[in-house]
């Protein structure tokens, strides 16, 4: 099935953009939309600027539209639009949504996609979130975290690439502070640098990362496109 991928740049939009072409889909276009600002409960915010980068090195065609104002049928008319434009662009038949458990954002999007008339396929949802974590790196799927926003986070997270000894210590956090280990409630925000997916001249430029001092932090991340 041609597919149209929503992508934020993060482990989960990028995963199951690999999940989806295991299954024998076709991903035939990227779909970003930027949120007005991060008051946004529908669309992701944080790194967005790297998608464009990244979909380079993807070698995907990518569709971008921003959103101006932070109304949630704002968001959802333009959420509509874009996919309507990948529809009749690229012969789009369905929806690749990174989503494990918010129902919010998986029921607005399977409600667009039923009025386009597109399938919606979410194969991240319900996962185990420690399973997936494993499963992750065990696909040779490497991801830094760019924020971190919830207690038992502290600023020693930022920069840092999960390897798996980190899935057992984000368990415990877990089990402490009742945080999702897969940071579905936003508890921290991921960028995903590499994979079979994406080539390795995507490169994150560790010095011009900066992070706040304080507890809650959104750094700003800066990526180029090595040649």
């Amino acid at each position: 099935m041609k597919l149209a991928a929503l992508f934020s740049g993060g482990k989960d939009s990028t995963y199951a953009i690999h999940k989806a072409k295991s299954e024998g889909h076709d991903i035939v276009c990227l779909v970003s939309i930027f949120p007005k600002s991060e008051e946004s409960h529908l669309l992701h915010y944080p790194n967005m600027k790297t998608t464009a980068l990244q979909a380079k090195a993807m070698k995907i065609p990518h569709l971008v539209s921003g959103i101006d104002s932070d109304d949630t049928q704002a968001e959802l008319d333009g959420i509509y639009q874009i996919l309507q434009k990948a529809k009749k662009e690229f012969g789009i038949q369905g929806v690749v949504h990174g989503g494990i458990l918010s129902n919010y954002q998986k029921n607005h999007f399977e409600n667009i996609s039923t009025n386009l008339d597109l399938q919606v396929i979410s194969p991240l949802w319900k996962k185990d979130q420690k399973q997936y974590l494993s499963e992750l790196l065990k696909s040779k799927f490497k991801f830094i975290i760019t924020s971190v926003t919830t207690a038992g986070l502290d600023d020693s997270w930022l920069g840092k690439e999960i390897m798996v000894d980190d899935i057992t210590k984000l368990s415990d956090i877990s089990s402490e502070h009742g945080l999702n280990v897969s940071f579905e409630g936003g508890e921290a925000e991921t960028l995903k640098p590499c994979s079979e997916l994406i080539s390795d001249n995507f490169v994150i430029s560790s010095t011009m990362i900066s992070f706040p001092s304080h507890e809650s932090s959104s750094p700003a991340v800066e990526a180029i496109l090595d040649q």
